[in-house]
């Protein structure tokens, strides 16, 4: 199993970990390019808020388009991802003790203007959602593209932590039931994985 002993402390003490050197360049160019072909085949949908029974479109709160991964299809770059998140979970099994079972992943793609209004990702009244994930995908991305995910205190709500700009091979991993955060629209399209480490056997369809 690789090292990630920085990805452990940066948890254990801040709850939250950036690094800009964990995947391939090349790895990173074919989950976009998984990405576009699978957008082209119309394979996405829109994003929705809510639980499983009352799931809702909401524009003024999220818009994103949405493709669900699964380990098992044919995309080499999507079953190196969850390759990859495999290894994080028993990393964090072993170190937090966290019985974590499953990873969900998916697609998200923001299209200009489009962001995702502050919010937490553990879901009202549910607990599985343990560890977020967030791989960036977005070459030449610059400061003025926008799209930066905040992150906010949460001993001090009115406080930003973190502000991640979502240039290609960025990744950040936080506690889903700690961090308030916040996507803020971009000027052009912006691409992601992002997914959360769940100590439940079975995914029952929440939204993202």
């Amino acid at each position: 199993m690789p090292t990630f002993d920085a990805i452990l402390t940066a948890l254990e003490t801040e709850g939250c970990f950036i690094s800009d050197e964990l995947l391939s360049p090349a790895l990173l160019q074919s989950l976009l390019i998984e990405g576009h072909q699978r957008w082209q085949l119309g394979q996405f949908h829109d994003a929705r808020v809510g639980r499983k029974q009352q799931l809702a479109l909401a524009a003024d709160i999220r818009g994103d388009s949405i493709l669900w991964l699964d380990a098992h299809d044919s995309y080499q770059a999507s079953q190196e991802i969850f390759a990859f998140t495999e290894l994080l979970q028993q990393a964090f099994n072993q170190y937090f003790f966290m019985g974590l079972k499953q990873v969900e992943l998916h697609y998200a793609r923001y299209a200009s203007g489009t962001g995702y209004k502050r919010h937490i990702d553990q879901h009202h009244d549910t607990t599985f959602r343990k560890i977020t994930i967030v791989i960036y995908l977005n070459p030449d991305w610059t400061a003025e593209d926008g799209g930066e995910l905040l992150i906010y205190d949460p001993f001090n709500p009115e406080q930003t932590l973190f502000r991640v700009l979502p240039i290609a091979g960025r990744i950040v991993i936080f506690r889903s039931d700690l961090f308030e955060h916040e996507v803020l629209p971009s000027s052009k399209t912006r691409w992601s994985v992002t997914g959360w480490f769940r100590d439940d056997e079975n995914f029952f369809g929440f939204a993202a």
